[in-house]
Parts: C-alpha cells; structure tokens; sequence
C-alpha cells in the first residue's frame, strides 16, 4: 500500500504533538527503545522494542489522556470526565485526572480483566460496570456524559488524545533516527494515527504498519472496503485492541498514512508473549505485543531492516498469563503428560515416583483412578504431568519404567 501525503493535511495535529510532549513532561515517561537480538535473529532486521509497558499505569494511554485533559478549560475540569475503556485507558484517565485534580467516572466492560478495574478504582476514578463489550461501554459513558454534564473523553477518536499518543512517534525518532518500519497495535486506531502523523511528518519515508488481531480486525476491514465497517464477534484474548470498528477520524489518517494493516492470529501472539518473557524479561498484555507477533511470524518483512515494535502495555491478567505459559511449556515439549496402569497395592506408587525421580524429570501434578470400570479392579490407572528438562530425559524415565514391566506413554494433547 503506498500513500502521497497530502502536504499539510496534519500540520495542526502535528502541532498538537510537539505541545503535548512540552505538556506532558512531567506525566508521563520517556520509555526506552530496547534492541532484541533475540527477535532480529528470527526476523533477520535489526529490531528495537518501545517499552510502552513500563509507562505508568502500565501502558501509553496516560499520554492522550492527559493531554486531553490538559486543554479543557476550568468549568469543563470542575464538571468532570467520563471515559470508556477495556482497561488501559481507564488507567490512563482515572491517573492523569487525578494528577491534575479533576473528578473521573470509567465505564468499563463487565468481563473486563479484575486486575484493570481494581487498578482503575486505585489510581481515583469511579467504575462502573456496563456491556458485554467495549462498544457496549462507550455507548453507556456517552449517556452518563450527556446526563451529568461531564466532559466525554474518548480513547481514540479525539485529537487531543491522538496528539498525546504520537509523543512516542517523536521519541522514536529521537532514540532511533535510522528507523525503517514501525509496527504498532491498532484497536480504535489512536496510537496509530498519533505515531504515524509524528513520524510522517518528519521522515514520510518510514513505513508504519498497524497491526489488529485477526478476529478483531475493524481498521483493516474498513480500509479494505473503503469506508467504516463493523466487526460483530471479538472473539481475542487482545482485549485492549477488541473493538468494533474504528473511529471517523482515526480511520481517515490511518487510511492515509499507515502502510498497510496487517492481523495476527490468538497462538501466534502468544508465542511472542512467551518469547518475550521468558527470552527479554519483559511482560506484556497481549494486545501489546501483536506489532513484535507481526514481525516474528512474517506478516511485515523486516529483513535487513531496522524496525521498531511498539509494546503499547503490559496489564495482562495473570490468570491469562499462568495459561499461556503452560500451554507454550506443552507445545514446547518442556511439560508432558503420561498415562499408564499401575498395580493398586502398597509400594506401587513409590516404585514409579522412583524412577521418575531418578530419570531427572519432576513430577508437576500426579492423579490416580482406580474407579473406571475399564481398568481391573487389582490396578489403577496413572497419570501424571511431567517437567522434563529435554527429550532425552523422558524417553530414559520411560524406559526405566518400562524395564519394571511398567507401560506408560506420552498423552498427546
């Protein structure tokens, strides 16, 4: 997709950014580039990471919050905002309001992740709770604005909130003058539109690539058909990104600036999750990490080029994350489960645990059914999920086992 930039056309809003990383100063952090030879060496390009993560409340949305709020006048900040969010621009909200002494009410999803509405509550805002979905929410807040007299502050599809969001364009840029290709999370498309107008407007050359997951693709459905379009089932663990369909003017900037859209899949971006935590140390959400996920399963060639992934948060619930470890420790083949029968007398159980200890391998969960009436009433049926350090280690338990005359084999899952 190749773009003629109209010369001019986000002058204002470019101004906007260079204002809000004046105002913003003192708010927000100028988060790092982090280079990661673990994902240039699959990638093959030189790749640095925008630890959005690591701003406060844990993800950029603070920056258009705030910013946004910072140009209200007096009377609009003694009435109060109202905001709608899955989560982190809940967080960004309730904290930047309550940095600059102005009431907020969140309406958040009700499946929202518990983590983000307890962190919503303490950084001041008031939760409420409405909706199945975030379009659900935002619809609930625009009511209680128009009720209430509070000033309505939408997460993307706003300006000022657009403007705070392309700081990170310009410290890209600062930190990192020689980049090629920039991937960023789009949910509504805010971040997107921010960082693209801040880069553009400075070295129109770079191309900066939205990313959506593919069950919640509503900017790349837009563009494709050539005007807003709806997405009916958000089917994503990328909650911060689930919305159905993005805003008039985000999807007007990024259908003239970004360099394509692009969607990844549910396992897709969990392999990245895993592989950023357990490789880079660093925890991300996953709507956080879908622009690194793009790289690393070849949606947007980066090959011998220098490229930034913005990892725009990292409140993932840790529920969430426990299951995506474990699911990758399966597919990886570091945790197994095996299955065999063993006599159901004295003695039995320790003979295993034996061998299984002295194999190398340790024992995570063990449960025994001596009650289906398909196994002899004289044996039990064994089955136990194993960490094995590599293959080697688990074929050897087994043959140890086996040299007992006990038959046990690995369950595929």
């Amino acid at each position: 997709m190749t773009h003629v930039i109209a010369m001019g056309k986000y002058n204002k809003v470019f101004s906007k950014i260079l204002d809000a990383r004046d105002v913003l100063k003192d708010i927000k952090h100028v988060t790092r580039l982090d280079h990661t030879s673990t994902f240039s060496r699959i990638t093959g390009g030189d790749i640095y990471l925008k630890l959005e993560n690591l701003q406060k409340t844990g993800s950029f949305k603070v920056r258009g919050a705030a910013y946004a709020m910072s140009k209200l006048s007096d009377e609009e900040k003694r009435a109060g905002v109202i905001a709608a969010s899955a989560g982190n621009h809940a967080q960004g909200t309730a904290y930047a309001a309550t940095r600059l002494g102005i009431k907020s009410t969140i309406v958040m999803p009700v499946f929202s992740p518990v983590a983000k509405i307890q962190a919503t509550e303490g950084y001041g805002a008031n939760v409420v709770l409405h909706g199945a979905a975030f379009d659900d929410a935002l619809a609930h807040a625009r009511e209680l604005a128009e009720k209430t007299g509070a000033t309505f502050l939408h997460p993307f599809n706003n300006e000022n909130v657009i403007a705070g969001q392309g700081t990170i364009g310009l410290e890209i840029l600062d930190e990192c003058p020689d980049v090629d290709v920039i991937s960023v999370p789009i949910g509504g498309g805010g971040l997107a539109s921010g960082i693209s107008i801040a880069v553009k407007e400075q070295r129109p050359e770079v191309e900066v690539y939205g990313v959506e997951a593919a069950s919640a693709a509503a900017m790349k459905a837009s563009i494709e058909a050539g005007r807003i379009v709806n997405v009916k089932n958000l089917d994503t663990i990328c909650d911060g990104i689930a919305v159905k369909r993005p805003g008039k003017l985000t999807y007007r900037i990024a259908k003239d600036l970004l360099s394509g859209v692009v969607t990844v899949e549910e396992l897709e971006v969990t392999r990245t999750l895993f592989m950023l935590l357990e490789r880079a140390k660093i925890v991300v959400e996953p709507a956080g990490c879908v622009g690194l996920a793009a790289y690393q399963h070849n949606k947007i060639d980066v090959k011998g080029k220098t490229a930034v992934a913005v990892l725009s948060g990292g409140n993932i619930d840790m529920s969430l994350l426990s299951r995506v470890v474990e699911k990758e420790l399966f597919r990886l083949g570091r945790s197994v489960r095996v299955k065999g029968t063993i006599l159901d007398r004295v003695g039995s159980m320790n003979k295993v645990l034996k061998s299984v200890a002295s194999s190398g391998v340790s024992v995570i969960e063990l449960n025994q059914d001596r009650f289906d009436p398909d196994i002899p009433p004289n044996r039990a049926e064994l089955e136990m999920i194993l960490e094995v350090p590599d293959e080697k280690a688990l074929n050897r338990m087994l043959k140890m086992l086996a040299d007992q005359g006990l038959d046990f084999e690995v369950v595929e899952d």
